[in-house]
């Protein structure tokens, strides 16, 4: 009505207002116009400013958004509620500076407001200047007329978040001080008495502590860290064998399944691991010639269930041991007797996992699953397990049972931020070649993070609002570190190491490659290429149809929740493609934007700083290829990938004699510390030599010496191949990585060589799919074995 009076016409504000109202209404494009408009026309007015950075905030901008607020606080520098908008934008961003200075501002406005003061205290608090946080609250703490025997759960969390403070500052005297001044006014009483028995176990007081960690044990038998902390206080030197034999022959009595997970941490200790075994076989040969744990005792017999978990355990032990056939011995004896047990073909499934037949475990966990439907833990396990062994369309069959009808369980489970699934599904598509499939995976599982990390935003306000200081701090301190989670460096790895494939070998258009590729076949082998083709396409088509009535089912489903849910005013995301994914034109750049957050957040792991050399060798950036093997030497310099990355590095700068002079310079010095004025050769050799037991190593000196002088391949295979009683990691995942380097070409040609490495593993390993001989035309070829089941980070995964 305003805007309708000629007069008006071109009001600034108002337009700027009204800009704001059609956001609301997701009418992006015209919200802009009006906004940029009003702008124009009002450059002096802070609401067109601070409008125009409410359009920024909502489009997630949040650096163009605090130069708006910035602006429109020159205009009027003590409005509040631009002060308010720009303090959430530093602390989302992490500007604890300018956040400090915000919130100062905000306390000299309105000094009589509790958010004032708990958010100067929160800024402090975050910078680490604990005195000043401590100093602000204790003054905002005296203005709260809270009688001393009234409880509050406001005054209470305030007490325990300046406890908090005290605590992080290393004040623990003080801080056992004021828990027992105020513990009557502190409403989450179990966390008083943590604190207290925390505190005095940093103290020294060894006796006090201990009493409370026992009651707290009492209340809480679960809780781990009361037995860690109550450890700490007893040093206890105990008779191992005794105790052990009591505590187990209590637990195998009762049948309690987890009993070996109590124990696996002490597995470190050979000596205490062959006590365990020395007890447990002993009960086993005795169970099942008298019913008794051993042969002299007498009085009520065991029931048969005690030789049955008994089993359970041995087959568990002797899995963690490597020690395959014994294991499988044992839980087919466990299965033989009470073959309706859950957890029996669980664990069976779990020792095929280890031995590394992936399809035979997830066949035996399928067993698993069927014997309770409706368990969504067992679900999940056999989901997982399907994908480990690639079969990708069974393990969305699987988890279907317990997504939402109506819509696909790929779909829904990406709607849950199922992550777990995501990420196997990402590795099982990387292993089958599906790239597209694989990084939209990874990229699903980029964007969880994003919004994981965007959704804190509304807790800015609400948690100074409703008093949960702690919960709040705790929170920013995780987001901050939030990709470091395992799952993120999964889906990071994955994406590296398929756009790093990508750039070293771009797909090329199928029909394109056909045509060149019939030209030189003959009109048999022109014949069975045309069948196979013929069969792919009806197999596609049908595939299609599906996919269509999916998407139309999917899209009926999706127009119903557009209308029941208000539109989002984000506007929609961009839809991941996975054709477009895999023919991305600079993978490299791609790989990078997944790389950042490793380097900032996971820089102790060596695979991080491995993976940066792989991209920046590709880009030929010397500098920070030199950064990355500096810091992956600093963790650990004696790394076969290392090994391989540094000689590959300095052969490339030896290559490349046109670098600038400063940074060669740089260069030179920098290699001369780590090679000692060795030629490669000699470094290389040298390598072999102090790593002689360990087949990691010797395989990538075995590449490296290949890599140098090819006319020593036999030699280097010779070395990497070695299978001798000396080697100490002659493992499944260890011998199938050196297979497949054989098959991949580390080595040049040598399919003799590879099969008979490939018998003598399977010699070692009889159960292990990838040392199998060749059973039929499928998957006899080599090139089958390298497409489907080797792969060693599925063996290095833990369940």
């Amino acid at each position: 009505m305003i805007l309708s009076n000629p007069k008006f016409a071109e009001h600034g504000e108002t337009l700027a207002m009204k800009g704001l109202t059609l956001n609301c209404l997701g009418k992006k494009e015209e919200a802009y116009e009006f906004v940029r408009r009003g702008l124009r026309n009002d450059v002096k007015s802070h609401v067109c400013c601070h409008v125009y950075g409410l359009l920024q905030r909502s489009d997630k901008k949040y650096d163009e958004a605090i130069k708006c607020y910035r602006n429109a606080l020159k205009l009027d520098k003590d409005n509040l509620q631009i002060l308010r908008d720009l303090s959430l934008l530093q602390i989302q961003m992490r500007d604890l500076e300018g956040y400090r200075e915000t919130r100062y501002q905000l306390l000299q406005l309105r000094p009589t407001q509790r958010a004032s003061w708990i958010g100067y205290a929160i800024a402090y608090h975050l910078l680490k200047d604990y005195d000043m946080a401590l100093k602000l609250l204790e003054e905002f703490r005296k203005t709260q007329q809270i009688p001393p025997n009234k409880i509050d759960y406001e005054y209470s969390e305030l007490i325990l978040y300046q406890n908090q403070v005290m605590r992080e500052a290393d004040l623990f005297q003080e801080s056992l001080e004021h828990i027992e001044t105020y513990e009557k006014q502190i409403c989450d009483k179990l966390m008083v008495e943590e604190i207290r028995g925390e505190m005095l176990l940093k103290l020294g007081k060894i006796k006090e502590a201990g009493d409370v960690f026992k009651e707290l044990i009492d209340r809480n038998a679960e809780n781990w860290h009361y037995y860690e902390s109550l450890e700490k206080t007893l040093q206890p030197r105990e008779k191992f064998r005794e105790l052990m034999d009591k505590f187990l022959r209590v637990n195998f009595s009762k049948g309690c399944p987890p009993l070996f997970t109590t124990l696996k941490s002490l597995y470190y200790n050979t000596e205490k691991v062959s006590i365990m075994q020395e007890l447990v076989t002993g009960y086993e040969a005795s169970l099942k010639t008298c019913d008794f744990f051993s042969l002299y005792e007498n009085g009520e017999k065991e029931p048969p269930t005690t030789l049955l978990w008994v089993r359970y355990f041995l087959a568990q032990h002797f899995d963690k041991l490597d020690q395959c056939s014994l294991a499988l011995d044992y839980i087919n004896a466990a299965i033989a007797s009470t073959p309706t047990l859950i957890e029996l073909f669980y664990l069976k499934a779990k020792i095929y996992k280890h031995v590394g037949n992936l399809k035979e475990a997830a066949k035996w966990m399928d067993e698993a699953q069927s014997l309770d439907t409706a368990d969504r833990f067992i679900n999940s396990k056999c989901a997982k397990y399907m994908l480990r062994a690639n079969m990708v369309k069974d393990a969305e069959e699987m988890c279907s049972k317990f997504t939402r009808e109506g819509t696909s369980a790929m779909e829904n489970l990406n709607e849950m931020q199922c992550m777990w699934f995501q990420t196997e599904c990402a590795l099982a598509y990387q292993r089958l070649g599906k790239y597209g499939d694989s990084l939209k995976k990874c990229h699903e599982v980029e964007r969880h993070f994003f919004e994981i990390t965007d959704d804190q935003f509304d807790f800015h306000t609400y948690c100074m609002r409703k008093m949960t200081l702690r919960a709040y701090v705790d929170l920013l301190r995780l987001e901050d570190v939030l990709r470091k989670h395992a799952f993120y460096f999964k889906a990071a790895r994955s994406a590296i190491e398929i756009y790093l494939k990508l750039h070293d070998d771009p797909l090329t258009n199928e029909s394109k490659e056909q045509e060149v590729n019939s030209e030189n076949l003959s009109a048999k082998e022109l014949k069975k290429m045309l069948s196979k083709q013929r069969r792919a396409q009806k197999k596609a088509k049908l595939e299609e149809e599906r996919k269509h009535a999916e998407r139309e089912r999917q899209q009926k489903n999706q127009k119903k929740k557009r209308d029941e849910e208000e539109e989002e005013t984000s506007g929609p995301k961009e839809e991941l493609v996975p054709e477009k994914l895999e023919r991305v034109e600079n993978p490299l750049e791609e790989a990078i934007k997944f790389l950042i957050p490793l380097k900032n957040l996971v820089a102790d792991n060596i695979d991080t700083h491995l993976l940066a050399f792989e991209i920046y060798f590709r880009k030929g950036k010397f500098l920070l290829m030199l950064q990355s093997v500096k810091r992956a030497f600093a963790i650990n310099s004696n790394n076969p990938w290392l090994h391989e990355c540094l000689i590959k590095f300095s052969k490339s700068v030896s290559n490349h004699s046109n670098l600038p002079e400063i940074v060669n310079k740089v260069l030179t010095q920098e290699m001369q510390k780590i090679f000692v004025k060795k030629d490669l050769e000699t470094f290389n050799e040298e390598f072999l030599k102090h790593n002689a037991t360990s087949i990691q190593h010797l395989l990538s000196g075995g590449k490296m010496m290949c890599f140098l002088d090819k006319s020593r391949q036999e030699k280097a295979i010779a070395i990497a191949t070695r299978l001798d009683e000396t080697m100490r990691d002659k493992n499944v995942k260890t011998l199938t990585k050196v297979l497949e380097a054989l098959l991949h070409g580390s080595f040049g040609a040598c399919h003799t060589q590879c099969e008979e490495y490939r018998t003598a593993c399977h010699k070692l390993f009889p159960f292990t799919s990838a040392f199998m001989p060749a059973t039929n035309e499928e998957d006899g070829s080599i090139a089958s074995v390298n497409h489907t089941s080797i792969n060693h980070d599925v063996l290095s995964n833990e369940i």
